[in-house]
């Protein structure tokens, strides 16, 4: 019995140094207001969730405009200087990468972005569709 604990508290030290990863793997950048007009809902302000927690998507994730109205759950992976912070935040999609080419897999809002990590350009992420 003794020997099954300390197996199961290895096993739990060893899931956290590893830091296993479920979803797919990309990159954000933040984008600054104006927001509006958008590709999915123009000029609607409807469309904002609560807290601004929303991003815009490149080619790879936009599926020809079905993105809009997505929810992915997100956290912070690595980046220049350690800026991650802990917990991952949902947001929703409600716009195309308005630059091109887009300089990431996903363009979080500034909001979005301070949430997830301290100030730089970019950073990696996991993401999930949820």
């Amino acid at each position: 019995m003794a020997l099954l604990v300390i197996m199961a508290v290895m096993l739990s030290l060893l899931i956290n140094q590893v830091g296993f990863v479920f979803g797919d793997i990309g990159t954000a950048s933040s984008y600054h207001p104006p927001y509006l007009p958008t590709k999915c809902s123009g000029n609607r302000q409807d469309q904002f969730p609560p807290g601004n927690l929303f991003v815009a998507v490149g080619e790879g994730l936009w599926d020809n405009g079905a993105a809009c109205g997505r929810r992915y759950r997100l956290r912070c992976l690595s980046g220049s200087k350690k800026p991650c912070k802990d917990g991952t935040i949902d947001v929703k999609v409600v716009d195309f990468c308005p630059k091109s080419p887009c300089p990431s897999t996903i363009l979080l809002s500034s909001d979005a972005f301070a949430a997830i990590s301290r100030p730089t350009y970019k950073v990696n992420i996991e993401y999930v569709q949820i």
